[in-house]
């Protein structure tokens, strides 16, 4: 009786986990922060909800099914907004790659091919060629490519992008600003949890995860119940 009892227990503690973080009030200066100075939102009639992010960053990487599961329920009052970040020079190839697939129109191809080339495929990006190799992979001309990634659009898109994380106070990756006033990520959003010993590494990645899209969309809500989103026609990037 006493081994069934520990049985169920260990089954339901992913539901009690999940449940308690439904039912709480996750904590300002806790769970997450707000912005020293709120910063203007592209959609000053919507929610606005904007991921830093890296394709060179594995967690950003490990983030990618729990987020895309998101997106898949997201509400229409909430616009969602993608931004790489630029932390180090190694990191500019990727996010000019990014902006190139957007204005090409082709993130839908690329995004998580990307992401998987480089955390399963293991495959490098220290050239241009390379990734011109990559989006030759994924349907895009390599002349398409030259001219859009070498274009003026994208070069200032890139350099805006480097000027973000001080704006927003970022200092990791994947972190997300809900509507240019609140901040959250995984380590605040598991900030006050014992590392639980049930569960292995990949387990407790993906509730760590699910954890703090909980807290953006218990932002969401707070947003919503102002109703008073960031009014301002400025665009971020």
């Amino acid at each position: 009786m006493k081994i069934m009892s520990k049985w169920l227990s260990a089954l339901l503690l992913p539901f009690v986990i999940s449940t308690a973080w439904a039912a709480a009030d996750f904590v300002e200066g806790t769970q997450y922060t707000r912005l020293a100075t709120p910063v203007p939102t592209s959609a000053p009639d919507k929610i606005e909800v904007m991921e830093f992010f890296s394709y060179a960053c594995p967690h950003c990487f490990h983030l990618e099914p729990e987020l895309n599961n998101w997106l898949k329920t997201k509400p229409d009052d909430v616009v969602f907004v993608r931004l790489p970040v630029v932390f180090r020079p190694e990191w500019e190839p990727l996010a000019k790659a990014y902006y190139t697939a957007e204005i090409l129109g082709v993130l839908d191809k690329t995004h998580e091919a990307l992401f998987e080339a480089i955390h399963v495929k293991d495959q490098k990006f220290a050239d241009e060629a390379a990734m011109q190799a990559f989006f030759v992979s994924q349907g895009v001309s390599a002349d398409d490519f030259r001219k859009t990634s070498n274009s003026f659009a994208v070069a200032v898109k890139v350099n805006s992008a480097k000027l973000m994380p001080q704006r927003y106070a970022i200092t990791g990756v994947p972190t997300f600003i809900v509507n240019g006033k609140f901040s959250t990520s995984a380590t605040l959003a598991g900030s006050n949890e014992k590392e639980p010993g049930v569960n292995g590494k990949e387990i407790r990645i993906k509730e760590l995860n699910e954890k703090t899209l909980k807290v953006v969309d218990y932002l969401i809500e707070q947003e919503r119940e102002a109703g008073k989103p960031v009014a301002n026609t400025a665009k971020p990037h």
